[in-house]
């Protein structure tokens, strides 16, 4: 795939990661509360929480780490301008991916309150792992152009 797919997709993860973010900090709080009022706290490493403050955690957890895949992104495509090597498509298709499954999966269970959608979020998470490794090879081993 082109280099420049890859920055123009991470300037605009990059871009809808501060939305995100924004919404939670802004606009998520109230709608929360009131989604999640009656919903049984949940545990977090022992410590029982509300429902309400573990999914706005949980969503900005999903900004936030589209937020570093959005940079991996333009990283991807800046390597891949100098350094001609399949691993950037596989880095490149891998972060978008994981994006799409990981944050997305951590935006739609906490707005629609779907736990079954957790059950993604770790597919996503290994499709990041992928990426960096596919990182790491094509700075090792890519061809040099």
């Amino acid at each position: 795939m082109n280099d420049r797919i890859w920055l123009i997709l991470g300037a605009v993860l990059a871009g809808l990661s501060v939305g995100s973010g924004a919404f939670a900090a802004h606009g998520l709080d109230g709608y929360f509360k009131q989604k999640y009022a009656r919903a049984e706290p949940r545990e977090v490493a022992g410590v029982k929480i509300p429902a309400a403050q573990k999914y706005l955690q949980d969503f900005k957890t999903g900004a936030e780490y589209q937020m570093y895949h959005a940079l991996a992104l333009l990283l991807v495509g800046l390597l891949a301008q100098s350094n001609r090597s399949a691993a950037w498509s596989v880095a490149g298709w891998s972060f978008l991916l994981g994006t799409i499954l990981f944050s997305g999966s951590l935006y739609l269970l906490t707005l629609t309150g779907q736990r079954w959608l957790g059950a993604i979020v770790p597919i996503g998470g290994v499709l990041f792992l992928v990426g960096w490794a596919a990182v790491a090879f094509g700075v090792c081993c890519g061809t040099r152009s």
